[in-house]
């Protein structure tokens, strides 16, 4: 599961173009994480300002 700081986002699609299975998608000023999302946490070491983190459920 990926968790998104919106407070921390600054929207720069960093993220988005990382992503190895199209999971993100930047509409205008919000950011949605579709269910194709892995959890590989390629975005969140991508992202300049740590507004994401991969959570991964017990």
């Amino acid at each position: 599961m990926l968790n998104i700081n919106r407070d921390v986002c600054g929207y720069c699609g960093a993220c988005v173009a990382v992503c190895p299975e199209g999971a993100l998608e930047l509409i205008d000023a919000y950011l949605s994480v579709e269910g194709d999302c892995i959890g590989c946490g390629i975005c969140a070491r991508a992202c300049p300002l740590g507004a994401l983190e991969v959570v991964h459920e017990d």
